[in-house]
């Protein structure tokens, strides 16, 4: 089983966010580059992929298009892909202000 998990915040940006969560979850985020996602930022703990992303990235016709359109109000998203549930790391997430859970799938 593979669990999906998206969380987000209205409030904090990308380095804000890897500013809070890095000390909080004893990691390092590396900065990432795609041609589809633009710059995020990503972490490994323990198995699971933490990628921090902002929700507006760079279109093709010079003006931003939203990552996740259904949840346009959030300017940042922590992406979670792990193996199993992991409720401290969910508990570690939604301790910080304005970080709120979106969506939950598995696998």
């Amino acid at each position: 089983m593979t669990i999906y998990d998206t969380y987000g915040t209205k409030t904090h940006t990308v380095e804000e966010l890897a500013g809070l969560l890095a000390p909080l979850l004893n990691l390092t985020f590396a900065e990432h580059d795609s041609y589809y996602r633009g710059g995020y930022l990503k972490a490994e703990a323990g198995g699971a992929d933490i990628e921090i992303q902002p929700n507006a990235i760079p279109g093709d016709d010079e003006e931003d298009d939203l990552y996740a359109s259904e949840h346009a109000a959030f300017q940042t998203l922590v992406l979670v892909t792990a193996p199993a549930p992991d409720s401290a790391l969910n508990g570690t997430l939604t301790s910080i202000e304005g970080l709120e859970v979106l969506a939950h799938e598995a696998f």
